[in-house]
């Protein structure tokens, strides 16, 4: 059914997805494309573009101990270079998403901006409701600082755009080229397809969709994300590349024993010290068995995940802000030991895995043609480390790299 309220049609059954990428197409896509849903992507790849609106589908191929193959139909998209297209997509949308990653996030908050502008003129009492499909903390006041930049004063943004931060636990590997090749558009994934998202942060009704699940404090969930499953799954990668780095994917390294149990300790250690910040939303029991769960998921053979894909971009997974650091930061926080997180970070500055190519990420070159140079000033420069704050944790990684 299609609302008409002012001069626009808004079709509350129209989503509008910033990015095509992995995630945006086996997880928010898929959900509610297959949920009755008319999807429409927003990209800046034009090949992709062009392909989604001639097939109007794409496949995604579930990787578990049976093999499954899902169609989500009802697909277009719009190229964000055409931003008048992206506007008008915007503003008769029934619900958003972004899925763009951390740092193109505020690249598209000045067209969405615009899309608010002509959405408000046309129909002032329409909120839109923005789910922020990106692994980050804050990303609503993110979110919200960039949008009022662009928006006018009067925009009265907390009534009318509700900000959905989300935590993203579905994992999707690099596609091979060769199914590239086959099909541009293929996406595999695992079978995990639960979207926890900010309950609290809608403004109009929850979307009756299998798979969200809504949450009354979403930062401690998004929390969990980063500090159970994105810590686990390097600490994997790093360790198990440094202690057999010809390994191509996790399976394969979470064969040896003793990557698996450090692993699993230095999860334990990360979880206890969100048990303690997060003592309301969490149990100890409960959050053993999801370190537990994640192992499994981390050892799926048939999903192919790549060594190089969990543990490559270093400056922003060894970043003060990310994974290891913002789990520490917790535990200093806490008075709570953290001596297996840090040691586990440390791993990541002898991380060089390589795509099937056989080249690493050109970020990662760079990081470590500059942890050759200055090591010391490595961590202020590039994982913009606290001078002051971070001295002692940044005294002891410098100690274990050196020592390993």
């Amino acid at each position: 059914m299609m609302l008409t309220l002012g001069k626009l049609r808004v079709d509350p059954h129209k989503i509008v997805i910033f990015g095509a990428g992995k995630i945006g197409r086996s997880f928010i896509g898929q959900l509610f494309g297959c949920n009755g849903y008319k999807v429409v992507f927003a990209d800046v790849d034009p090949e992709l573009v062009k392909l989604l609106n001639e097939r109007g589908s794409y496949r995604v191929v579930i990787k578990g101990d049976t093999e499954e193959e899902i169609i989500v139909p009802n697909v277009s998209a719009v190229s964000v270079s055409d931003r008048q297209e992206v506007i008008d997509s915007l503003s008769s949308a029934g619900i958003a998403a972004i899925s763009v990653g951390k740092f193109a996030l505020e690249k598209v908050i000045p067209v969405i901006a615009a899309g608010l502008e002509q959405r408000h003129r046309n129909n002032p009492y329409f909120p839109l409701d923005i789910i922020l499909a990106e692994n980050m903390r804050s990303a609503a006041e993110f979110t919200r600082d960039g949008l009022i930049r662009y928006l006018p004063e009067y925009y009265p943004i907390d009534t009318l755009v509700g900000l959905i931060e989300t935590s993203i636990g579905k994992m999707v590997p690099i596609i091979p080229h060769a199914e590239i090749e086959k099909d541009p558009l293929v996406v595999f994934a695992e079978q995990y397809n639960t979207l926890i998202l900010d309950g609290k942060g809608f403004k109009t009704p929850i979307p009756d969709i299998k798979g969200l699940a809504p949450k009354t404090n979403i930062a401690a969930w998004v929390d969990r994300k980063a500090f159970i499953h994105n810590l686990g799954h390097a600490t994997a990668a790093y360790y198990g590349h440094f202690l057999h780095p010809g390994l191509e994917y996790m399976y394969e390294v979470l064969e040896d024993k003793k990557v698996l149990k450090f692993t699993r300790d230095v999860m334990i250690q990360s979880s206890e010290i969100l048990c303690r910040v997060y003592s309301d939303d969490f149990t100890s029991a409960a959050l053993l068995e999801h370190v537990d769960d994640l192992l499994n998921r981390f050892r799926n053979k048939a999903l192919q995940d790549t060594v190089f894909r969990v543990g490559h971009d270093l400056v922003r997974k060894l970043g003060s802000d990310d994974r290891f650091m913002g789990s520490i930061h917790l535990a200093i926080q806490y008075q709570m030991p953290y001596d297996l997180i840090v040691r586990a970070m440390s791993y990541g500055f002898k991380f060089k895995a390589m795509n099937e190519e056989g080249k690493m990420f050109p970020d990662d070159e760079k990081f470590f043609s500059s942890v050759s140079n200055d090591l010391n000033s490595v961590f202020t420069d590039l994982l913009s480390f606290d001078p002051e704050k971070d001295l002692a944790v940044k005294n002891q990684l410098i100690r274990l790299i050196h020592n390993q």
